[in-house]
């Protein structure tokens, strides 16, 4: 079984929003921390322990900006391995007033409502860009079902695997676990210090090495398509379960059968009901991106 996870000491987890007013302008807040005093950012902050994703959420748009806010959903998750994985929302305004400079604190100075280009701005760092972009897309036309933690507990930090494999001919074949009730494999993040800096990527890549008869350099690479869902429950156990899609090798690498797995505990299981095929199919093309 793997480790537990602790928030604040093995793991680290930021929240951030995204909110729009009626007219379309997105919310920034004005930095007040020394090495960023003076320059515009979107809310944003760590998780304290004991504390959900939305719950920080809701606190850290508060304590910034003077808003309320209800998420919308999730828009990306950006991870460089457990010691840093940041849950970037989009969320729409619930009540409150705009902080002004009058209200300055430790948090921020002050917010306010910005329709231009915020490159115009001070930036605390440009990495928000792409977020305002997938929020401004979504906004426009949603490309996911909206996608908020579900309230499930989990001790380590973890990936639940959905990892398909479709034939030239349309055939759908989906890895299982085969110990106990079939199940959808789960690989845990380790806590060393070294797989604490790698990226998630790598239980999932150490899977398909050890279980899948693939060598590396795959060509091209099974790749993470995206971010179906999490589980979280705040007070006793700071761990996550992501639920994350992976491509496989394409058709005409291995054939129009998937590679049967090394591991006895795995096997790949043909996905014969057209409706949950079609379901599947369908949540491929449309998940919250890494």
């Amino acid at each position: 079984p793997p480790a537990p996870v602790s928030l604040g000491r093995t793991v680290c987890y930021v929240v951030l929003a995204v909110l729009f007013n009626e007219e379309g302008a997105v919310l920034l807040v004005e930095e007040a921390k020394p090495e960023c005093r003076g320059r515009w950012y979107l809310p944003a902050g760590r998780m304290e322990p004991g504390e959900g994703v939305v719950e920080a959420l809701r606190r850290e748009v508060k304590e910034e900006s003077g808003l309320e806010c209800e998420p919308v959903t999730l828009l990306a998750l950006e991870e460089r391995g457990p010691s840093w994985i940041r849950f970037a929302f989009l969320a729409r305004p619930a009540g409150g007033k705009l902080k002004t400079l009058e209200e300055a604190d430790a948090e921020s100075l002050q917010a306010r409502w910005w329709s231009g280009d915020p490159r115009a701005l001070p930036l605390r760092s440009p990495d928000i860009l792409p977020l305002l972009d997938l929020a401004a897309r979504y906004h426009r036309s949603p490309p996911h079902p909206k996608t908020l933690p579900r309230e499930l507990p989990c001790a380590p930090l973890c990936l639940r695997l959905l990892l398909p494999f479709t034939s030239a001919a349309g055939d759908l074949w989906v890895l299982l676990g085969t110990a106990g009730t079939p199940h959808l494999p789960v690989v845990a993040c380790g806590t060393s210090p070294p797989e604490l800096r790698a990226g998630l990527c790598q239980p999932v890549l150490r899977l398909l090495r050890d279980c899948l008869p693939w060598d590396p350099p795959w060509d091209p690479q099974p790749g993470v398509l995206g971010l179906l869902g999490l589980q979280h429950r705040a007070g006793g156990a700071d761990g996550v379960c992501f639920n994350v899609v992976l491509s496989a090798p394409p058709p005409g690498t291995h054939g129009d059968v998937p590679p049967e797995p090394c591991d006895p505990a795995l096997r790949w299981w043909h996905v014969e009901d057209e409706g949950l095929r079609g379901r599947i199919l369908q949540r491929l093309r449309a998940t919250v991106p890494i």
